[in-house]
């Protein structure tokens, strides 16, 4: 399957270059960002208590 899509890319006239650039754009952005369901909760509701009982 790689060497067809090689083909295709001397074929099409994509450069190596490009596909470099387009492996690492997908290593970058394709990647899950940070978990962002912890911020549905109110940040007061995830702060810990400062308020010390002696």
């Amino acid at each position: 399957m790689k060497r067809l899509q090689h083909w295709f890319d001397l074929i099409a006239g994509i450069a190596h270059d490009e596909q470099a650039r387009l492996e690492r754009a997908r290593q970058i952005f394709g990647s899950r960002g940070p978990n962002i369901e912890a911020l549905q909760t109110p940040a007061c509701w995830r702060r810990r208590s400062r308020i010390c009982a002696a």
